[in-house]
């Protein structure tokens, strides 16, 4: 299939700009969406009218959520920024402004319950959402390279908002991620012997820093059980596991803990960030492990622990 000249100017501005792969692939589908709902008229053709009628058909037909609906249209304004080189104004749209919702938590009990139901490398991944905070998508990007053992410290490169930072690394996961690191390392070998052995690498490294790529150093702790060809560069390498493999499993650990809540990746983040508050953390601190910009985003845990309510008692518990 012939690719389309405009969509790779598209595709080249989101590079250039270091847009992340996720963000350029929903970026792409979003813009792709839009012109196929306008009869396949060129965008530079359309205007506010035509953009708002595409939203209206996301919020009423499509019924997306509020984060859906923003990102179409960031998607949209990007192209006409960037690429059409014009500046759209007076929309009758404007960002939608998402609702706010006290997250699901697990107790520790709760928690470990879940943990103890998973094997191999999905109890390690789940132990480092829970023990660590880590986002799903930080811990299956880790690289051997980023876990520092005689500090107990992670180093997360590149995570939410395109920020690095460094978080704990729980003493209890060092024996299981050095044996899993030995696993990763031994395919790494047996894909130097078979003539690959490049790790998937971002687009701005790998034409940088191509020798390295072949590196221990730079393997995916949770390496892929298949090689597969770079979606940016073309060369074969090997990625990590899809967050698809790990979802799997995690549901399936639910249903034998007999947990009656809705239990997701992030889950195991909200209950770290809210035991940590719980055993007296300061907020700041958990800020910075979390790698929230602003506090106000942390404070949310607090009212998961009803801390907001300092020592004030109810009337009914003072009566007794």
């Amino acid at each position: 299939m012939a690719k389309s000249q405009f969509i790779e100017s598209i595709r080249t501005e989101l590079r250039t700009k270091h847009y992340s792969y996720t963000t350029e692939k929903s970026y792409l589908h979003w813009v792709r969406t839009f012109i196929r709902f306008s009869d396949y008229k060129h965008p530079k053709d359309m205007g506010n009218s035509e953009i708002e009628r595409f939203l209206n058909h996301l919020a009423v037909n499509r019924q997306v959520s509020a984060a859906t609906q923003n990102q179409a249209l960031c998607a949209i304004i990007f192209m006409y920024r960037y690429v059409i080189k014009k500046e759209i104004t007076e929309l009758a749209y404007s960002f939608t402004k998402r609702q706010k919702t006290i997250p699901t938590v697990l107790s520790t009990q709760e928690a470990m319950s879940i943990i103890t139901n998973l094997s191999g490398k999905y109890q390690i991944i789940a132990s480092l959402l829970f023990g660590a905070g880590l986002r799903i998508s930080e811990a299956l990007r880790l690289r051997v390279k980023d876990i520092d053992f005689q500090n107990k410290s992670l180093f997360i490169f590149r995570g939410k908002g395109n920020k690095d930072r460094c978080t704990m690394l729980p003493e209890n996961l060092i024996v299981p991620l050095q044996a899993q690191i030995e696993n990763a390392k031994q395919l790494h070998q047996q894909d130097l012997k078979d003539g690959f052995g490049l790790a998937s690498m971002p687009i701005s490294l790998i034409n940088k820093y191509k020798s390295a790529a072949k590196d221990t150093a730079w393997q995916y702790i949770f390496p892929s059980s298949v090689r597969c060809m770079h979606p940016q560069d073309g060369y074969i390498c090997r990625h990590h596991i899809h967050e698809t493999a790990f979802r799997k499993q995690l549901r399936q650990a639910v249903k034998k803990s007999a947990i009656d809540k809705r239990v997701t990746a992030h889950t195991f983040r909200h209950s770290f960030a809210t035991e940590l508050l719980r055993s007296g953390a300061d907020i700041r601190t958990v800020q910075e492990l979390l790698g929230h910009n602003d506090v106000k985003t942390t404070e949310i845990y607090t009212h998961v622990i009803g801390s907001k309510f300092g020592y004030a008692r109810s009337p009914l518990d003072l009566a007794y």
